[in-house]
């Protein structure tokens, strides 16, 4: 069940060895790592995930031992594809392998909001009852989708039951989320949790990003939800010079990557080819930049 929805979901990283092969072992120190520090559930398969690089196969096998390793926390995982077959046949295969849910953001052909009703209509037709998370999401896909045209999919399609709300500015547009939409939904934010306090003051139910610190919004979640808005922002400030940092597309999974190699999560910084490599310069401008931070030790 989806409605319940809250708190941390992180988006999760695919692990990969030096050669570019998934380590499927670092999926089970990553998972163990994530939970430790305070996610709910976990967001597979996005775009900070690698995803577009895997095979089907592979796919559903990280979706797989993500599920293996989730010891009762929720797996959401990321299906969307501009193939519409590709995302029905992912979508059918993470759900068997115990999956509780896919997240979908409409591919850059749709324009309209027609085109988005007729979109998600066939998508629906095709995947019957699976819960499902709407990526809001334009910077990555194109897609414009107004608080209108939400309000009409949620009413029309009862298997969403959450967003991914990252269009900018997020928290004027959840403002209007709120006050707008005629069915009750849950809100989680993402990019890089960079607006995380000033969204959940506007009405998010957590954050669903990715960061090598996921304490830091696990715990400001935890802050504001409990009414301390000055110790959520004090928080959020001790790491905000590696979370600006990290938040530099697939560069900054690299960042992110190395860190949680550094914290012992992963085996490798390694992202799979196309993608960059750390230069000894970026790791010593990352020396400098984390020795003066006070940060956690593991």
């Amino acid at each position: 069940m989806l409605s319940d929805t809250k708190g941390l979901h992180v988006v999760a990283q695919t692990p990969f060895t030096d050669d570019g092969a998934v380590d499927y072992d670092s999926i089970d120190s990553l998972s163990a790592f994530y939970y430790r520090h305070g996610a709910q559930g976990l967001t597979v398969l996005g775009v900070s995930g690698e995803a577009q690089k895997l095979t089907v196969d592979e796919t559903v096998a990280v979706a797989s031992r993500y599920v293996k390793a989730a010891g009762g926390h929720r797996i959401i995982a990321g299906v969307s594809s501009p193939n519409l077959a590709t995302l029905v046949e992912v979508t059918a295969q993470v759900m068997a392998e115990g999956s509780d849910a896919v997240m979908i953001c409409p591919p850059g052909s749709v324009r309209t909001d027609e085109d988005l009703l007729r979109y998600f209509d066939t998508v629906f037709e095709r995947t019957g009852d699976v819960p499902t998370v709407l990526q809001d999401f334009p910077a990555s896909s194109g897609v414009v989708m107004s608080v209108p045209a939400i309000d009409r999919l949620l009413n029309a399609f009862p298997q969403i039951a959450v967003i991914k709300e990252e269009d900018f500015p997020s928290p004027t547009k959840i403002t209007r989320l709120r006050a707008e939409l005629t069915r009750p939904v849950r809100i989680l934010t993402g990019n890089n949790g960079q607006y995380l306090i000033q969204e959940m003051e506007r009405g998010a139910d957590g954050p669903m990003a990715g960061f090598s610190y996921p304490e830091m919004l696990s715990g400001v979640y935890d802050l504001m939800t409990a009414g301390d808005r000055a110790g959520a922002h004090d928080l959020f400030n001790r790491f905000l010079p590696l979370l600006k940092h990290e938040a530099q597309g697939q560069w900054g999974i690299a960042i992110r990557k190395e860190m949680m190699r550094r914290r012992g999560a992963l085996a490798s910084n390694a992202l799979r080819t196309p993608g960059p490599r750390l230069t000894e310069t970026d790791l010593a401008e990352l020396d400098f930049l984390t020795g003066r931070m006070d940060l956690p030790a593991d």
